[in-house]
């Protein structure tokens, strides 16, 4: 999906704020629909990894999948409106919390909360600082205005903090000791270094080693979450922390990560962020598959 233009990232998502959240919706369905039948390469990647992921599925189960996928992810890009002006009032009430009780039963211990890739993350990042505070870690955008301009959103109930992937962890690592919880975002393609290839869907995918770092350095609990849209609103689901994580093999934890990942997914595969190329780094000798003919 294309990043918007700075005008409409600001004053046409404010507007959009004031909509009511179904009619929203209802308009992310017909452009989601009208969007997903036009060629482009991110209906190529998602078929692909619909190919992979899915390989029993007939091809028209993955069409269907695809054009459910473009409406959530345009329904995303519309409801940013809500995630960047809305009340905290609104935001509570449009994203309920399941779960909460698995964090709050973990006060006074770091915390990481592992979140891939759905939409509605974001918002589900802005509402989980309304429980705790929280840090993350965010890719700088190329276009500065646009950086500076996403960075104040989502900074803007001043209940947490932010670093680049560029600062590198130590700042994380020093705000995970000084009581923040880390929602962390670990399943998508870095490359393969700093990454092992585990299973992810049966496919041997490049997989970065963080999330049992960061938990082992500071003693964090892992807690997976993951936004589930429902009709009107979103829930954020926040399930139990994992035991006898990390251990001491990078190569386990990190296949553990995407079983866990992957079982969120099949629940509601709509919602995943299939347009990424999740499998573009290949171990030696290996094809690209998102190579053209």
């Amino acid at each position: 999906m294309q990043t918007p233009c700075p005008a409409f990232t600001s004053y046409g998502q404010w507007l959009l704020s004031w909509l009511p959240f179904r009619a929203i919706a209802g308009l992310g369905w017909a452009l989601g629909h009208v969007v997903a039948s036009l060629p482009s390469s991110r209906r190529r990647i998602a078929h692909i990894n619909l190919r992979l992921c899915f390989p029993s599925w007939t091809e028209a189960e993955r069409r269907s999948l695809v054009r459910r996928n473009f409406v959530c992810m345009v329904q995303m890009l519309l409801e940013y409106g809500w995630c960047w002006f809305a009340s905290p009032q609104r935001l509570r009430r449009l994203m309920p919390i399941e779960g909460l009780e698995h964090l709050h039963a973990l006060d006074g211990r770091p915390v990481i909360l592992m979140a891939p890739h759905f939409t509605g993350l974001d918002m589900a990042g802005l509402r989980i600082s309304m429980e705790t505070p929280v840090v993350s870690i965010y890719s700088r955008q190329k276009d500065e205005w646009l950086d500076a301009f996403f960075r104040s959103r989502r900074l803007r109930l001043g209940t947490g903090i932010i670093f680049s992937r560029q600062q590198g962890t130590r700042p994380t690592l020093r705000a995970l000791k000084e009581g923040y919880r880390l929602y962390y975002l670990p399943d998508q393609d870095f490359g393969a270094r700093d990454s092992v290839f585990v299973p992810f869907f049966g496919v041997n995918t490049a997989t970065i080693t963080g999330l049992s770092r960061l938990a082992a350095a500071t003693g964090a609990a892992v807690l997976p979450c993951y936004p589930r849209r429902e009709a009107g609103r979103y829930v954020l689901v926040i399930e139990p922390a994992l035991t006898d994580f990390p251990s001491q093999d990078l190569t386990r934890d990190a296949a553990r990560m995407n079983a866990v990942i992957e079982s969120q997914i099949r629940r509601i595969p709509q919602q995943y962020f299939w347009m990424h190329k999740r499998f573009k780094s290949r171990p030696e000798g290996e094809a690209d598959y998102y190579a053209k003919p």
